[in-house]
């Protein structure tokens, strides 16, 4: 389907030609690359938001200093139940963490096992 819809003002495709080794120069036909330009700078770079003076590294340090407290802030900020229940979980040991499973799993089957007797009746 790519030929039916290709236009023959395609450029050919790189890998068509046969390669050449190390040793060999350029092949007949083959451009190099265009240089870049020079650029040159008139004036030093400045940060996205940066004020017009020149950088100090106290400002650098401050807003370092307001986004850890920021982060530290959201961190011991309470999310609700599930946060609160995931912390909680967090705080138990592996053996208490094993007994809460255990004691669920003991009173699932105690709900099964009386569905069952009532069905039997």
């Amino acid at each position: 389907m790519g030929n039916l819809c290709s236009k023959s003002a395609n450029q050919p495709d790189n890998f068509s030609n046969p390669g050449r080794t190390l040793g060999e120069g350029p092949q007949a036909g083959a451009e190099p690359a265009p240089r870049p330009r020079n650029l040159t700078a008139t004036t030093p770079g400045r940060t996205l938001g940066a004020s017009e003076g020149p950088p100090s590294p106290d400002d650098a340090r401050s807003a370092a200093a307001r986004a850890a407290e920021e982060r530290a802030a959201k961190a011991n900020k309470s999310g609700g139940k599930l946060s609160a229940q995931l912390s909680e979980q967090k705080k138990q040991t592996q053996n208490q963490l094993l007994n809460s499973g255990s004691e669920a799993e003991r009173r699932a089957r105690d709900a099964d096992q009386g569905a069952q007797t009532r069905n039997w009746n």
